[in-house]
């Protein structure tokens, strides 16, 4: 067992959920290290998600591949520091529409469902991670519906720069223009634009 990484950890679920010394004593047995390659994937199109990863090391995008066009959609992108997850595979145990890959070469702190699920049971504490880490997915997946309704692609990019300073250094331009719904050249005529000011 890495201590230090407990104890990255550890930091995180007492800001995030407030858990105290006896929440995480009775989860800490549960979590272990999973590292994960780049381009390996935390869970595939229409397979169950069975764990929550908290992100120690590396980046990962959540997209979906149209059945139609088989073209990829990228969703979020998500950092070091977070929680990861399909929420809706993991709340019904159903398969999930998305892909989750690592962008880079990649260390996760990770719990299995069926743990997580005792833990509710036992500590409200750990009934409190679950029910937070929900209504970030919501708030999420809510943000990211009103940015594509009511922004334009311009903003939606410096708003992109601004929750990401170092995304450019990190993910390809082409996961960027698909997150932002827009084709290469536009994304090349936004960054002029943006360049210019």
């Amino acid at each position: 067992m890495d201590s230090t990484k407990h104890t990255v950890l550890y930091d995180q679920l007492q800001q995030f959920a407030q858990l105290s010394a006896a929440d995480l004593q009775l989860g800490g047995r549960f979590w272990h290290v999973r590292t994960m390659p780049k381009h390996d994937y935390f869970n595939f199109q229409n397979a169950i998600c069975r764990q929550v990863g908290f992100i120690l090391k590396g980046l990962f995008r959540v997209y979906y591949i149209d059945p139609k066009t088989e073209q990829e959609h990228n969703l979020y992108f998500i950092p070091e520091q977070a929680f990861l997850t399909s929420l809706k595979g993991l709340l019904t145990q159903t398969a999930c529409p998305y892909l989750i890959e690592a962008l880079e070469d990649s260390e996760l702190m990770v719990i299995d469902r069926d743990h997580l699920h005792s833990l509710y049971t036992q500590s409200h504490g750990w009934e409190r991670f679950g029910r937070l880490l929900a209504e970030q997915y919501f708030l999420f997946n809510q943000m990211r519906s009103e940015s594509l309704l009511t922004q334009s692609a311009e903003e939606r990019y410096l708003d992109l720069l601004n929750s990401f300073p170092d995304i450019l250094n990190r993910v390809s331009l082409g996961h960027i223009s698909s997150y932002l719904g827009i084709k290469g050249p536009s994304l090349s005529r936004i960054r002029a634009q943006v360049a210019r000011r």
